[in-house]
C-alpha cells in the first residue's frame, strides 16, 4: 500500500465530546448516530453527532470548492454519506498480539499464492513485458506485490472511499491526512477516471488492485492501456504500470537484485544489522559473511547493502539491497519488503530460506512492549515515543541494553530481554 504509513492503533476508549464545527470526535469502535439503541444509549447524543458531522462536511464542502472541487463533484460524491460506525471500530482498535515474521511470511508465500502468481505472469506476458520494458521494474515483482495487496485483484476492499475517508477526517486519529486524501478523492472524481460507485477499497482508503491512497494514485497511477482514464479498479494493465510507476520513482533499480539470505561469522557483530548501515558486498565478506549456503559474496558488484535480522541474531539473516528499499517506499513493513522478494523468486522456482527460524520464541504482545519501552525509559536507556512501536530509536535502546548485559547487540525484543529489564528494578 504505497505511501501509507503503518498504522498505529490506539486501545479504545469512550470519550464525551462536545460537537462543534470541524471537531474531530474520539469513538470507541461504534459511531454516536447509534447510541440512540444501545443500551442506555441517549438519542439527544445521536442527535448532537449527527449535527456535528453535518457541520463537518458543510466546512469541508468549502475547502474542497476553494481548492478547484465543482459543486457538483462535490454533492454527488457526498449524496446520502453518512460515518461508518465499521472504519471507525478498525481505526480505533490496537491488535494485542501481532504474528511474528515466520507466520506471516507462512501466509505471504502460501503455495496457492504461488501457483496463482505463475498463472498470472503467463496470462499477461505481453503486458508485463511491455512495462518492464517502460518502468524497467521485473515483472515478478509487479506480480508479487498485485498478489499481496489484492490477491491479484480479487479482494480489492468493497468499502465506499468517499465514506471511510470522510469517516476518519470527521472522527479518525489522522483527521488532517484523511481530509488531505479526501480532496485527493474527489479530484480524482472530477477527472472522470472513475464514479463514486466504482471508487471502492479498504476502511482506510486504500483503492484498486495495488492499493493506492489517492495522492499516491494521483502522482503515480498511469492509463496504461490508453483508453484515457487511470483505472486500477478494472484494468490489470493500469494497476501493474501505476505499481510499476510508483517503485521506478521510488528509485527503483533495473536488473538489481532485491537481496539475498547470507550467512554470519561466529562471533559475528549484530549491532551492524542496522538499516543505517550500508556497505559494499566486499565489505561485508570481510567480516565474514558468505551466502546461506556458506560460498563467498559476489565482490564484482557495486551494490551497497544493509544486514536485516528480521526475528534476532537466532533467526535468518538478509543482505538488502536498493531494490529492497524501494519496495519499502509501497508498504515501509521489512516483513511485507521480504515477502515481496522472495515471493517475487518463488515464482521462479528459487526463494526458500535455509537458516531456522526461532519458533519458539514468542514475540511480544503490544501491552509488553509498551512495558519494554516504559522500563528502557526508566533506565535511562532512551527509546524514544512510548508507543508499542518498535522503531528506530527503540531498537538502538535495546542494543545499548543488550551491550551492557554482554548480550548479542542485535536491538530484537524478546522476553528474555524484558525479563532481564524487570530483574534489573530487583
Amino acid at each position: 500500500m504505497p505511501n501509507l504509513p503503518v498504522r498505529p492503533r490506539v486501545l479504545c476508549r469512550t470519550f464525551i465530546a462536545v460537537a462543534t464545527s470541524l471537531l474531530v470526535l474520539s469513538a470507541c469502535g461504534e459511531n454516536r448516530l447509534e447510541a440512540s439503541v444501545q443500551p442506555g444509549g441517549s438519542s439527544a447524543a445521536a442527535h448532537s453527532e449527527a449535527r456535528s458531522f453535518n457541520q463537518w462536511r458543510d466546512g469541508f464542502r468549502d475547502q474542497a470548492l476553494e481548492a478547484g472541487i465543482a459543486p457538483g463533484t462535490f454533492d454527488v460524491a457526498f449524496r446520502g454519506i453518512e460515518p461508518d460506525p465499521a472504519v471507525l471500530k478498525a481505526d480505533q482498535s490496537q491488535p494485542e498480539f501481532t504474528r511474528p515474521v515466520w507466520a506471516y511470511l507462512d501466509g505471504a508465500l502460501s503455495t496457492q499464492r504461488q501457483a496463482t502468481g505463475r498463472v498470472m505472469l503467463t496470462r499477461h506476458a505481453a503486458t508485463l513485458q511491455q512495462i518492464e520494458a517502460r518502468y524497467g521494474v521485473d515483472r515478478h515483482i509487479l506480480v508479487a506485490i498485485w498478489g499481496l495487496e489484492s490477491n491479484f485483484g480479487s479482494n480489492m476492499g468493497d468499502r465506499s472511499v468517499i465514506r471511510s475517508l470522510a469517516t476518519l477526517a470527521h472522527q479518525g486519529r489522522r483527521s488532517d491526512f484523511a481530509q488531505t486524501q479526501l480532496l485527493a478523492a474527489l479530484q480524482i472524481l472530477q477527472r472522470g477516471d472513475t464514479t463514486v460507485s466504482d471508487m471502492t477499497g479498504s476502511w482506510a482508503g486504500a483503492m484498486g488492485q495495488t492499493q493506492f491512497i489517492p495522492t499516491t494514485y494521483n502522482d503515480y497511477a498511469v492509463d496504461f492501456d490508453g483508453n484515457g482514464k487511470r483505472d486500477i479498479w478494472h484494468t490489470e494493465a493500469d494497476a501493474l504500470a501505476s505499481a510499476a510507476n510508483y517503485l521506478k520513482a521510488s528509485n527503483w533499480q533495473p536488473g538489481a537484485p532485491w537481496g539475498m539470505e547470507v550467512r554470519l561469522a561466529d562471533g559475528f557483530d549484530y549491532a551492524l544489522a542496522d538499516m543505517s548501515i550500508r556497505k559494499s558486498l566486499t565489505e561485508w565478506a570481510s567480516l565474514g559473511v558468505t551466502d546461506a549456503r556458506g560460498r563467498p559474496l559476489d565482490s564484482r558488484s557495486t551494490e551497497q547493502a544493509t544486514l536485516v535480522l528480521p526475528a534476532g541474531h537466532r533467526g535468518p539473516a538478509f543482505l538488502v539491497m536498493n531494490n529492497f528499499r524501494s519496495i519499502l517506499r509501497y508498504n515501509n513493513s521489512t516483513s511485507y519488503a521480504l515477502a515481496i522478494g522472495l515471493l517475487s523468486e518463488r515464482f521462479q522456482g528459487r526463494g526458500q530460506i535455509l537458516a531456522n527460524w526461532p519458533t519458539d520464541d514468542d514475540p511480544l504482545s503490544r501491552s509488553e512492549r509498551l512495558e519494554l519501552q516504559e522500563r528502557l525509559e526508566a533506565h535511562g536507556f532512551e527509546p524514544g515515543s512510548v508507543d508499542g512501536i518498535i522503531g528506530a530509536n527503540t531498537r538502538q535502546a535495546i542494543r545499548r541494553f543488550q551491550i551492557a548485559l554482554g548480550w548479542p547487540a542485535d536491538g530484537y525484543p524478546d522476553r528474555q530481554l524484558l525479563k532481564a529489564l524487570r530483574n534489573r528494578n530487583n
